[in-house]
């Protein structure tokens, strides 16, 4: 392969990264917090304004776990979480001993599917066991239906964790993903809109609740001269280091969202013409996608798969993936309620994700584009 590989997704540096790294060395705040954390988190508080309080991590699942502590989510609960979606989602309901309860996504946004969800609410209630919370995923960038999801859980009287891990930049209805539930929880992974190498965030509309989960961050030190712990803590928060990446990151955020929307219109234009497949895209108008993923479904009744396609653009050093593989089919987690129609597993046995990196060049495009025309046998 004398190409270079075109990876799905890569971050790309600003440029002003290593000011605020350097920054950090030269001041020897090499540790967890620090100057950086504190100004990261001012900066994402400023992006997301509507009196959101950020707490910055060293990983979102870190994120999603102490919001589950935070709502008091203990041994023997439920919590319910939709199945398409990455495992972090999930991970941390069994660090506190609790039961996920899963639930299938809808077709045209791929998220969770509003009738499923108040079915399998109806019938834990019934069973005894009221779920305490429900985590919600914005999936590939796409917001879920916020108004119908956030109507049942208000009905029921649950707390919502709205994982918007790879939702940063996008937005329902003018509002921000992240700021909608009781908890909003993003990500900073090397492959995501924005990255700190390593990291995450809470988001919260109480500065109180902030300064809570900086205690259980913190390893939840008490307010004495000596180490003295009254509450089990962890070791979560994002380092200095990290921060300063993250610093110089923010920058271009919206030049990032530009760009991953550009790429999803290089594949709408592509895949346009193609017959049995489909580009995943918002509804309507009310809910703006950052494209963090573009993704697409190919029929089963066609001559070609989408394995078929992977291992072309493999074939050509380019990288593909399959979309998440259902958390109700995952070894771990098959033996948990599930509710739904098999919408997620239609989903993952017809989907593929396309490289989507911001930086992925005009030649990068060219490349991708002859290997689809060429397996499609296009004219070009």
């Amino acid at each position: 392969m004398s190409n270079k590989r075109i990876f799905l997704s890569l971050s790309q540096q600003s440029g002003f990264e290593q000011e605020y790294v350097q920054k950090a060395l030269d001041t020897n705040w090499i540790t967890s917090g620090g100057p950086n954390v504190d100004d990261f988190e001012s900066s994402l508080e400023n992006y997301f304004a509507d009196k959101s309080f950020v707490t910055a991590l060293n990983s979102g699942t870190s994120a999603i776990h102490l919001a589950l502590i935070l709502l008091g989510i203990k041994e023997n609960d439920e919590v319910i979480c939709q199945s398409m979606t990455f495992s972090a989602s999930a991970n941390p309901i069994l660090y506190q001993g609790a039961t996920p309860i899963f639930v299938d996504s809808e077709e045209d946004t791929w998220n969770i599917c509003p009738e499923f969800l108040e079915i399998a609410i109806q019938d834990r209630i019934k069973k005894g066991k009221k779920p305490k919370a429900i985590i919600t995923v914005h999936l590939y960038g796409n917001p879920y239906k916020v108004d119908e999801i956030h109507a049942i859980a208000d009905r029921y009287d649950i707390p919502i964790i709205e994982d918007s891990a790879e939702a940063l930049g996008s937005s329902y209805k003018g509002k921000k993903c992240g700021t909608f539930g009781t908890f909003g929880v993003l990500s900073f992974n090397g492959n995501k809109i924005i990255t700190t190498s390593s990291g995450g965030a809470l988001l919260t509309n109480s500065k109180k609740v902030k300064e809570k989960a900086i205690f259980y961050a913190t390893q939840s030190k008490d307010n004495a001269i000596h180490y003295q712990h009254s509450e089990i803590g962890y070791n979560y928060r994002m380092s200095n280091i990290c921060a300063g990446v993250g610093l110089g990151q923010i920058k271009i955020l919206d030049q990032n969202v530009k760009s991953k929307r550009e790429i999803h219109k290089f594949y709408k234009d592509i895949f346009s013409n193609i017959d049995g497949v489909e580009i995943f895209e918002v509804v309507n108008e009310d809910h703006f996608s950052n494209y963090w993923l573009s993704t697409i479904l190919i029929e089963t009744n066609i001559q070609k798969n989408k394995d078929d396609l992977r291992l072309a653009l493999e074939e050509a050093n380019i990288e593909s993936r399959p979309l998440w593989k259902p958390m109700h089919l995952q070894p771990v987690f098959e033996k948990y309620p599930y509710y739904g129609n098999k919408v997620a597993e239609k989903l993952f046995e017809k989907g593929l994700c396309l490289p989507s990196g911001s930086n992925i060049t005009e030649k990068d495009k060219n490349r991708i584009k002859e290997v689809i025309v060429d397996f499609f046998k296009l004219k070009n």
